[in-house]
């Protein structure tokens, strides 16, 4: 670390309104202190936090304390130095965080092409790791995160903190006790994907590094409505509502049913091809997945019928009865039935979450697995990406959820993995 050249916060926030390119910022450094050694709280317990992304979503998990922020941004690492009390190391380059052995875990809440590779790295560097939602990009990208973890025993957290919220801990255990009955139905609504107008390329602005940005994904050239948030609306970067919602209400999905270690055995897709415009999503969208042992079927409806007046949400249809789950995320509600239900002696009592990022916190104390850990996660970005697949191909697949293949489709197994650009490999 001696060699590397030391600064403080207020010297690189004096600096951020010069251009990247012109080095006015690389990978910053400050002195580290005796701080925890990798994978193990330091003292007092303390877990130190490393963070890679803090735009949006990834700016939430910034504290007061955090040693470390990454973004290639550098409007949004000057925003979330400001919040850290004493001077954090700053970075584009998230390599140079995870090279730091003061850094115990780290967030990810950079764009989803940009998960599977900063999460596999980061646990590779002996960091445990929060890697926000969807878990992966491709079914390969996942299946390599779940190794990852088991290979270098890391705690790994996806963020779809719907499953830590008290609405999802009362229908879980309303439907985990037969309260409707055997599920045969679960159907989401969401409404449509946004239409984007086209706007003219342009050169990136000078604080942004967007070749860093685009890292493993093609490149195409700058255009402020495919950076940052509208990242989500292109096939290549994000993959729609589906993926981004659909990794919330899905995951309550399968921890209502108690379903993370298993998938659909069918995908069937069609959408609306949007208007000319940036975007390439569907604004509509149905998906319909089938499982089997036991038989129930999974339904994306986008925009689908709304329920209790919200904008997005599930039905869960039993042989008894119904359950409405509204959200799916951090927002999530249900009825009064499953809200007031007591547990009877010897009834199913599902784990409950303190908080997602504090579930997270306490599994890397104990080294056990989060409420969300990744391999739920893969299975949960897994339908989403197969529904985008199905749309894609525009005929109904068979899957194979062991093998985690299709059956006797290789043009559709094509659709499993993405190579990286240049040097951005898995």
């Amino acid at each position: 670390m001696a060699t590397k050249r030391d600064v403080t916060r207020r010297g690189f926030l004096s600096r951020t309104a010069g251009a990247v390119g012109a080095g006015a910022v690389g990978p910053y450094m400050l002195t580290s202190g005796a701080l925890a050694k990798p994978g193990r709280p330091g003292a007092n317990d303390r877990i130190v936090l490393g963070h890679i992304g803090v735009g949006g979503r990834g700016s939430g998990f910034v504290r007061a304390d955090s040693a470390a922020i990454c973004d290639v941004d550098e409007h949004h690492l000057a925003a979330a130095a400001k919040r850290v009390t004493g001077e954090p190391f700053l970075c584009k380059d998230f390599r140079r965080l995870l090279e730091r052995d003061d850094i115990d875990a780290v967030t990810i809440g950079s764009p989803d092409h940009w998960h599977g590779i900063q999460a596999v790295q980061a646990m590779q560097a002996g960091k445990d790791v929060y890697v926000e939602k969807p878990a992966s990009k491709t079914i390969a990208e996942g299946q390599s995160m779940v190794a990852a973890a088991e290979r270098y025993g890391r705690v790994v957290q996806v963020g779809s903190q719907g499953r830590s919220t008290p609405a999802a801990y009362a229908a879980c255990k309303f439907v985990r006790n037969g309260q409707i009955g055997a599920v045969k139905r679960v159907d989401c609504w969401h409404y449509e994907n946004p239409v984007g107008d086209w706007t003219p390329d342009e050169p990136p602005p000078s604080y942004l590094d967007w070749d860093l940005w685009l890292g493993p994904a093609r490149w195409v050239p700058y255009n402020r409505k495919r950076c940052h948030f509208n990242f989500r609306w292109f096939l290549d970067f994000g993959g729609g509502n589906i993926r981004d919602r659909g990794a919330h209400q899905m995951s309550v999905v399968l921890w209502l049913l108690d379903k993370d270690d298993t998938g659909p055995v069918s995908v069937e897709a069609a959408g609306t091809s949007p208007p000319d415009g940036m975007y390439d999503c569907p604004t509509r969208m149905d998906v319909t997945y089938e499982f089997k042992d036991p038989d129930w079927t999974l339904t994306w409806r986008q925009p689908g019928e709304r329920k209790l007046d919200a904008p997005f949400g599930a039905v869960y249809t039993g042989t008894k009865d119904t359950l409405i789950v509204t959200g799916g995320d951090g927002g999530c509600d249900t009825e009064d039935k499953a809200k007031g239900y007591q547990v009877p002696a010897g009834g199913v009592q599902p784990y409950r979450s303190p908080g997602h990022f504090q579930d997270w916190l306490d599994c890397i104390r104990s080294r056990s697995k989060p409420i969300m850990n990744i391999e739920a996660g893969h299975r949960v970005a897994t339908l989403c990406i197969l529904g985008n697949i199905a749309y894609r191909l525009g005929r109904k697949l068979n899957w194979d959820p062991v093998a985690e293949d299709f059956i006797g489709d290789p043009e559709a197994s094509r659709w499993l993995s993405h190579p990286g650009r240049g040097a951005w490999q898995l």
